[in-house]
């Protein structure tokens, strides 16, 4: 499966598309991506995480960066995680801020 990264931003929900792997190769990428984030009113963000078969510590930092520097009041959720995956985000902690759901409705 080809790694994949969108931020797709409407009316303050930041919807982050992940497939593949978020690793050192493509998280420069999504970390750029939602640089372009920074100053508007991000209330959720939103990352759709079925497709994505792998994260590393990499893709750990892309999303406290984005926890930090963009949406510090925003929700953040985790949709639909592998569970390989949601492992790797609960022994890294990061799972105390996140909201982890199967699906999501606006």
């Amino acid at each position: 499966m080809e790694s994949k990264c969108s931020v797709n931003f409407k009316e303050g929900i930041a919807k982050i598309e992940l497939s593949g792997k978020l690793d050192a190769t493509n998280s420069p990428g999504l970390q750029a991506e939602l640089q372009k984030l920074i100053g508007q009113t991000v209330a959720r963000l939103v990352l759709f995480a079925k497709d994505l078969t792998y994260i590393s510590s990499a893709g750990l930092r892309v999303i406290i960066f984005a926890k930090q520097k963009i949406g510090v009041n925003a929700q953040v959720y985790l949709i639909g995680a592998q569970e390989t995956v949601l492992n790797v985000i609960k022994m890294s902690g990061l799972d105390n801020f996140m909201v982890i759901q199967d699906s999501y409705e606006e």
